[in-house]
Order: structure tokens, then C-alpha cells, then sequence
């Protein structure tokens, strides 16, 4: 992607950032938006812990605390600009909502997400709802098994 419109893009969504901090009561600070960054510049779900550590390793000037990558993840996700996926006693990970619709497929053993997309699901997705007089607003679709490195493991 050009790099000009990235920088657009992310202006716009650090924007809409701050508005969601002010209207939280929050303050705006250099950690949040190099974590808002952070999470921009990734393809990866994150545990708070993990970001927190990811933030720390790229940038050791800053002074980064768990409790505020916590409710910072909470705001992002309350305000809908990031999604996430649960994983029972391990907690949530992360990822911003700003990505075209996806689903995931999600290792049960290492904790592996893949994202796909599929045409075919959903259409099939609309017509279920429409079959059953809903008007689909949205979804999540998060399939479970064991990835291919797993299986591989157990052989």
C-alpha cells in the first residue's frame, strides 16, 4: 500500500482515537498511540502481555504500563475499532477492526489463528438468516481444530 495513504489512514483512525479517549475520560498519550501504532503495523493477534512486550522491545524510552495497555485494548474494543478472539482461562487477543471482514480458524493446540475469507460461506451466511427472517448485521466465525505443525508434532 502506498505509504501516503497509510499515513492517511492511520491519521484518521488515531483521530478517531483520541475522540473515543476524550470521551472516556481518558488522556491522550504517546504509549497509547505508538500502541493504536503497534496494533496499525501488525498482522498479528495479541495478547495484552504480548503487545505490552512487543511495545517495550521496540521502544525501551517509552514508559509503558500493563494496566494501560489493558484499558486501552478495553477502549479500542468497546468502541469498536478492535475486535477480539477469547481464549477461555488464556484471556483475549487482539487485533484493530480497521481489516476487511475475515473469519479465523484457530489451533486448539498452540493457539495458531489463521484468517480466511470465503465467498461461498458468506453468501450461504446471508441466506440462512434470510431463510430464518433475520437481517444480518454482522458475525464472527471462529472455527476450532488442530493446525497442520500440530498434527505434524504428534505423528
Amino acid at each position: 500500500m502506498d505509504t501516503k495513504i497509510e499515513n492517511l489512514e492511520f491519521d484518521a483512525l488515531l483521530l478517531e482515537f483520541k475522540k473515543a479517549l476524550s470521551d472516556n475520560g481518558l488522556k491522550y498519550t504517546k504509549q497509547r498511540e505508538v500502541l493504536l501504532r503497534t496494533l496499525y503495523n501488525s498482522n498479528t493477534h495479541f495478547t495484552p502481555e504480548a503487545l505490552h512486550s512487543e511495545i517495550k522491545a521496540k521502544n525501551p524510552e517509552l514508559n509503558v504500563g500493563i494496566a494501560t495497555v489493558y484499558r486501552t485494548l478495553n477502549l479500542l474494543e468497546e468502541s469498536g475499532m478492535a475486535t477480539s478472539i477469547t481464549f477461555g482461562a488464556q484471556g483475549k487477543k487482539f487485533e484493530l477492526a480497521n481489516k476487511p471482514h475475515h473469519d479465523h480458524l484457530i489451533c486448539k493446540s498452540c493457539n495458531k489463528i489463521v484468517e480466511f475469507r470465503d465467498a461461498s460461506i458468506e453468501k450461504k451466511q446471508i441466506q440462512i438468516a434470510k431463510e430464518n427472517g433475520f437481517v444480518l448485521t454482522g458475525h464472527i466465525m471462529q472455527l476450532y481444530g488442530i493446525c497442520a505443525d500440530c498434527v505434524a508434532k504428534r505423528k
